[in-house]
Parts: C-alpha cells; sequence; structure tokens
C-alpha cells in the first residue's frame, strides 16, 4: 500500500504539490482564527445557588432550604450532578450540567425552576443565583489601606461596597467584585433587661419601632396655587440622634412617648438602651502585612 502510494505521488507531481499548499493554508487559517488562552478554562458549566437563611444552624438550613432546592434542580434539563451544601445561616446548591451547555441557557432554566419553589422556602430565606463566572475567573486582588490612619475598618468597607465596587463593575468583562474583610455599618442596640421589664417594654417592641421608624414613605400631591408639590416622609435612620428619636409607642391622646435614654435617666440608674456604631458580626477575616484589611 505505501509502496504504490510513494508511486502515485512521483507520477503526479502536481496534485500532491497543490495538496500540499492547501494543507498549509489551511493550517494558516486554523492557527490565527484559533482562540488562545495562557489559562483555559476548563471547569465545568454550573450555576450556583446562595441561600441567606440568618441565624439558623446547618441541620435546619439543611432541612428547609438546602433539601427542597436540591431535590427540585434534579429536574432542571440537562443538569448531570447537583451538590448541596449547608452552612450557618447560608445554603447552596452546585448545579453541574453537561459539556457544551450554554451557561446563559443553563441560567435561565434554573431560574426557571426555582419560581417554582420560592413559596416553599420558609420566610426570610433570600436566594440569589450566583455570578456567571468559574474560579479562574479571579484574576485580581487589590487591598485598601488607609495611610492617614483616620479611617476605620467599617469605614475602608462602606467605601468599598458604595463606591469602587460599582466602579469596577461598570468595567467590560467584570461579572462581579467580591468584598473580603472589614465590618459592613450597622448601629447596635443594647438593652437591659431588667429595666425593659420595669418599663413594661418588650424587646419586640424595641425591634418592630426601629424597624418602623426606618424608611421613607410616599404620599400624595397638595395643589397648592398653580404647582404640585409631592408629599413625602423621610425616615430612614442616618444617625445616632435618630435612633433615639424614635417613638416607641402612642399615648391614648396621641402624644408620642419616647425612650428613656441615658439623658434622661439618672446616672446612678444608668440607661435601658444605649446606642452604638458597630460592624455586623463576621465570621473570618482578611490580612495584609500582618494586619487586618480589606
Amino acid at each position: 500500500m505505501l509502496k504504490r502510494l510513494i508511486e502515485w505521488s512521483v507520477q503526479n507531481k502536481f496534485l500532491v504539490l497543490l495538496a500540499a499548499l492547501f494543507a498549509g493554508a489551511g493550517g494558516l487559517l486554523a492557527m490565527a482564527r484559533t482562540p488562545l488562552e495562557a489559562i483555559p478554562d476548563l471547569s465545568d458549566v454550573q450555576v450556583i445557588i446562595q441561600t441567606d437563611y440568618a441565624g439558623q444552624a446547618p441541620q435546619l438550613v439543611e432541612d428547609q432550604v438546602t433539601y427542597p432546592i436540591a431535590s427540585e434542580m434534579l429536574k432542571v434539563p440537562g443538569a448531570q450532578t447537583v451538590r448541596g451544601y449547608s452552612f450557618f445561616g447560608v445554603s447552596f446548591v452546585y448545579i453541574i450540567f453537561e459539556d457544551g451547555t450554554d451557561l446563559y441557557w443553563a441560567r435561565s432554566r434554573v431560574l426557571e425552576y426555582l419560581s417554582g419553589i420560592r413559596g416553599r422556602l420558609p420566610q426570610g430565606a433570600n436566594l440569589v443565583l450566583g455570578p456567571d463566572a468559574t474560579g479562574l475567573g479571579w484574576v485580581f486582588q487589590y487591598v485598601l489601606e488607609d495611610t492617614s490612619g483616620t479611617q476605620s475598618l467599617a469605614d475602608l468597607r462602606s467605601i468599598q461596597d458604595w463606591f469602587l465596587r460599582y466602579q469596577l463593575t461598570s468595567v467590560p468583562g467584570v461579572s462581579e467584585v467580591a468584598s473580603v474583610g472589614g465590618f459592613e455599618r450597622a448601629y447596635e442596640v443594647t438593652l437591659d433587661p431588667d429595666r425593659l421589664r420595669g418599663y413594661g417594654v418588650s424587646v419586640h417592641q424595641v425591634m418592630e419601632a426601629i424597624r418602623a421608624s426606618n424608611q421613607d414613605v410616599g404620599a400624595m400631591v397638595m395643589e397648592m396655587g398653580d404647582r404640585e408639590y409631592m408629599v413625602r416622609g423621610l425616615g430612614y435612620i442616618q444617625s445616632l440622634a435618630d435612633i433615639e428619636s424614635v417613638v416607641l409607642e402612642a399615648g391614648p391622646t396621641g402624644t408620642p412617648v419616647m425612650w428613656p435614654t441615658s439623658n434622661s435617666l439618672p446616672r446612678s440608674g444608668g440607661a435601658w438602651l444605649t446606642w452604638t456604631v458597630a460592624g455586623t458580626w463576621s465570621a473570618g477575616s482578611s490580612s495584609c502585612d500582618s494586619g487586618k484589611t480589606l
């Protein structure tokens, strides 16, 4: 067979040369059009579902959140593997699809099936899809550092979450900017249970009063002359003084009942609630040059 092929090639030099030229041109064209990556993404096509269920134990998260979601995701077309992980206050469900599946088609199918299970999740469970990226898409890390010594970790986290993150997310190709470290700013209310009982006030009343006072409300339009004025109620808490002015309840004649604070009680008695600016609870931290950072 090989002898005949050599004899035919010697007798048809023009055809052999023409075939070699075509093969060379095809190779050059393929080399020019083949995408090259320094680190090719060989990961599976997967969609991540994250559900926050604050304050709940892993077993409860598994029974009420992870298991129902994972069971429903088994019905998704093209789903090859479904894995669920339950932690304190959070659940992760990974849906791995068959090779060649379009990522955005997979995400749309997952959203379809999630719409049918949202009503079966417990109240307070917040469900979101993970970013449309893989672990190999983590390409850049930076440290937000305060060289003046005037900014706390909570201040740096606020700058990151409300300014830098939005600017970086607008860069083409960026799917998500994740913040690691620092503290999310929060107002912390410390209660004295004995004094609450003395005033006949429950912890639930305090929580509801703060929640109801931390919102903006809209009203009707008021006409004056030839102009219309929109009536709004601005009630978002922006300082510690706003918390101190929260109304606990209304009296029989509609008079607001204010909360006694450290300014309205004798120093010997102490206050039954105090306000401070603090960071939310954090399960970990980040460090740079042997110090905590963001």
